[in-house]
């Protein structure tokens, strides 16, 4: 078998034993891997009803036909399962070298299932499998955890928890590598219930290819390809994610104060610029990428990875604090802790919101970082507020009686652009499975960059096709499983392409967008049965009220019509639910309905 391995890795922590499972070759096929296959495990073996932390959930970490091959940005890897947070099917994707590790050990996915007695490190040497007692790393950060872990384990690559997955908050992250997370939906915290502590990983084996010399002239024309992009090769090779920070405040979107504002006076002092000029010690890359977008930074005498643009945005301007070097400090802490540094901001800036008005006692001010500092640390310790701000903004508002004041789509907190100034933006978090998530798809490319082409980002003509079609595509490259940067110059065609040397098989771009939605459709019936009904394809109020000052005022997204668009071009009915016809279409044995 080319690009795939055909085996699974089997691990049960309840009997702590581990096996070696052949996988069916139509299974790859049609799900390709990563995302697409983390899913369709989880619907075929996670009841909607579950318990995300019950022994009986499963934990994925699924790799693709692409990973570990001369593919650019091929390192990547997703977990799947069901999310603490959203009560959903979730995955969430990282970079770094995990996923290569995992590939080259001959596995296209783990599945860990079952909870230890104690804690436990999982150590994976080619196809070698061993449990380790791991009471000795239990209660470090992450940055302890892997540096006692490389110390020991030479030449692996290691995926951990910290004390937040834990103390099972249900936004905590996997971190591996320096500081690459599978951030969003709180999986972390899933991988804590079940007491395993790290994953190791170490692979030497080839990944075999169907055809070497085609593989190798269509990267010659890819490394041209993405010397001349200006995105990749000039933005984020330059300055990394953080380029974003003064481009999308000039355009008004750039969320402040728990989504009050559009725009934040400091932007400046925690944008791109300001963390080259005074923060910056190196760039690094993932496996296999010449794009080399992240950044090793240095705060005193701390050094770590980042802050992304997500992450000045969270805990930058929507909490009013306005200096690359705070911002920078409380990154490397949420790392440690293994917190999703979007959902940790998204819920400090609407405790803050509340406190401000009464709702709440506690006083939780604007810009006080050191203040910031002690929620985040009480939180992934759930230590008195901070056992209520561990369970995300939703429920933590919820509890307090200021649903209002709680930005987030089906329990994830939202990214950081504020829908009212592009809305397909906003009709790509009100129709996500995963929830709040800016890159389901990320319609700021089309909007506010104009690629592949500038759609006018006040308008609802034509978003209900372009987002459904964009959101297809993410799917199947994460199943793939590549970078999501590189649909910036890539599309469907040249995605089939490397399929096809890889595998041999005879992937075309339909098939490509088919396999995508397919993920897209099984996820949206399993988050239907889970009772996330189409009720929640929905907004916070406040971002469907138009802004009153700055360059997106008076502008108002027109949500309910944009979603009845959108359901017609998926093949849904009216409620929001795939029809037969349409499941039967993508060959989804799932029922008559959802």
């Amino acid at each position: 078998m080319f690009g795939w391995r055909g085996e699974f890795l089997i691990v049960d922590l309840s009997s702590m034993e581990a096996k070696h499972v052949d996988v069916d070759r139509d299974l790859l096929y049609d799900y390709m891997g990563g995302r697409g296959l983390g899913v369709r495990l989880v619907y075929d073996h996670v009841p909607p009803s579950l318990n995300p932390f019950s022994p009986d959930s499963i934990l994925v970490f699924a790799v693709g036909p692409l990973t570990a091959t001369r593919v650019y940005t091929s390192g990547r890897y997703v977990v799947a399962g069901k999310s603490p947070l959203t009560g959903g099917c979730f995955y969430s994707s990282s970079g770094g070298f995990f996923g290569a590790a995992l590939k080259k050990a001959g596995f296209d996915a783990l599945v860990v299932k079952g909870r230890a007695e104690k804690p436990v490190l999982l150590v994976v040497d080619d196809g070698d499998v061993e449990l380790r007692d791991a009471s000795w790393l239990w209660g470090k950060g992450t940055r302890e955890a892997r540096r006692e872990l490389g110390k020991e384990l030479r030449g692996f690559s290691v995926a951990c928890i910290g004390p937040a997955g834990e103390n099972l908050v249900r936004y905590a992250c996997i971190l591996n590598d320096v500081s690459n997370a599978a951030g969003r939906g709180g999986l972390g915290a899933v991988m804590g219930s079940k007491l395993l502590k790290a994953v190791a990983v170490r692979g030497t084996r080839r990944v075999e290819v169907a055809d070497e010399r085609g593989l190798g002239e269509l990267m010659e024309k890819v490394k041209a390809r993405f010397v001349w992009n200006p995105v990749l090769s000039k933005a984020l090779r330059e300055y990394g994610t953080s380029a974003l920070v003064n481009i999308v405040n000039e355009h008004g979107i750039l969320p402040t104060r728990n989504f009050q504002h559009g725009s934040f006076s400091g932007a400046e002092d925690i944008s791109g610029e300001a963390l080259r000029e005074r923060i910056l010690v190196r760039r690094s890359s993932c496996f296999n990428c010449p794009v080399g977008c992240k950044r090793i930074t240095r705060v005193g005498d701390v050094d770590g990875e980042g802050p992304e643009y997500e992450t000045l945005g969270a805990l930058g301007s929507m909490l009013t604090i306005g200096s690359v070097e705070d911002v920078a400090a409380l990154n490397y802490l949420c790392n440690d802790l293994g917190l999703d540094t979007i959902s940790t901001g998204v819920t400090l800036a609407c405790a803050m919101e509340l406190s401000e008005r009464g709702v709440i006692g506690e006083k939780v001010g604007w810009g006080d970082v050191e203040r910031v500092r002690e929620l985040i640390v009480a939180t992934a310790y759930r230590r008195g507020i901070g056992d209520r701000l561990a369970e995300g903004a939703k429920r933590f508002a919820e509890e307090v009686g200021g649903e209002a004041y709680a930005m987030h789509v089906k329990g994830l907190e939202l990214a950081m652009y504020d829908p009212r100034g592009a809305f397909g933006q906003g009709l790509g978090y009100a129709t996500a499975n995963r929830g709040g998530c800016h890159l389901n798809p990320y319609m700021i490319a089309v909007e506010i960059f104009g690629i592949p082409h500038l759609m006018d980002r006040f308008s609802a003509a034509g978003k209900a096709s372009i987002v459904a079609y964009l959101q297809n595509l993410s799917a199947a490259v994460d199943s793939m499983v590549l970078c999501k940067f590189t649909a910036f110059e890539f599309d469907d065609e040249m995605y089939s392409l490397f399929l096809k040397a890889v595998t041999g098989e005879d992937f075309t771009q339909e098939t490509v967008i088919a396999i995508g939605e397919r993920v897209w459709n099984l996820e949206r019936v399993y988050n239907l049965r889970a009772g996330i009904s189409a009720e929640e394809d929905r907004l916070p109020g406040r971002l469907l009220s138009p802004m009153d000052e700055g360059v997106c005022a008076g502008k108002r997204i027109p949500l309910d019509e944009m979603l009845r668009e959108y359901y017609r071009v998926r093949g849904w009915g009216e409620d929001g639910v795939p029809t037969h016809g349409t499941l039967k279409r993508l060959g989804l044995e799932v029922g008559e309905d959802a």
